[in-house]
């Protein structure tokens, strides 16, 4: 059963990545260019995603188990450090540049964009880079269970 609601969810993500058009690289750098013609659409698909997921998290903290019965794990604020302020950077800078990310990358290539091949490869090949750097420190086996 939680492997269908898996599919189901990211089916459902990704229709909606693509209905909105954030899997389209040209309208999300349309709303990024302020200096060219922006487009303002995206504030809203944010905005929409910034409401649900308040009432998702807001349900989520008071319960203990998930609706398939599953131990809750819910993120934890951290503090806000070098290396995140970093990591936010490259992020954007490459979102920038692309116009694409993780998610909607994943439904582009889905849908055979030869664009979001590379930007694929590019991403795991950055992922790969920080498991390299952080083998000797402290850091989980790709379970996503790092630790510091």
């Amino acid at each position: 059963m939680t492997l269908l609601t898996a599919l189901l969810s990211g089916l459902l993500f990704g229709f909606g990545l693509i209905l909105s058009g954030m899997a389209n690289p040209a309208k999300v750098l349309g709303f990024l260019d302020l200096a060219g013609p922006w487009d303002p659409s995206l504030v809203f698909v944010m905005g929409g995603a910034i409401v649900v997921g308040l009432f998702a998290f807001f349900f989520a903290y008071r319960r203990t188990l998930s609706l398939l019965g599953g131990n809750m794990q819910l993120p934890k604020a951290g503090k806000v450090d070098r290396r995140l302020v970093a990591g936010s950077l490259i992020f954007g800078a490459g979102w920038g540049i692309a116009g694409i990310c993780p998610g909607p990358a994943l439904v582009a290539i889905g849908m055979g964009e030869t664009k979001a091949l590379v930007f694929g490869a590019a991403m795991l090949a950055g992922m790969l880079i920080f498991e390299l750097l952080e083998n000797g420190k402290s850091v989980g086996k790709w379970s996503g269970t790092h630790r510091r």
